[in-house]
């Protein structure tokens, strides 16, 4: 298996969350490792509402992880 994840430290919060970002693109290649069958679901939830909310939340969970290992809402005072 590749190692592609090196840290959760990034440079600035974008940063971290394209990083959620592939952190869940990556969970669905792990969960389905077929690229064609996910091509070939993809229709299926592309404009199903929930789907995409269920995305989100999955991306939010990630961003909070990166987020609290880079301290990003430390007290700046």
């Amino acid at each position: 298996m590749e190692r592609w994840l090196i840290s959760l430290k990034t440079s600035t919060p974008q940063d971290g969350y394209e990083l959620a970002i592939l952190l869940s693109q990556k969970g669905i290649q792990y969960t389905q490792p077929s690229a064609e069958l996910r091509r070939e679901l993809r229709p299926c939830y592309a404009y199903d509402a929930d789907s995409l909310i269920a995305v989100s939340q999955v991306i939010a969970i990630n961003f909070q992880t990166i987020a609290a290992a880079n301290n990003y809402w430390r007290d700046t005072c």
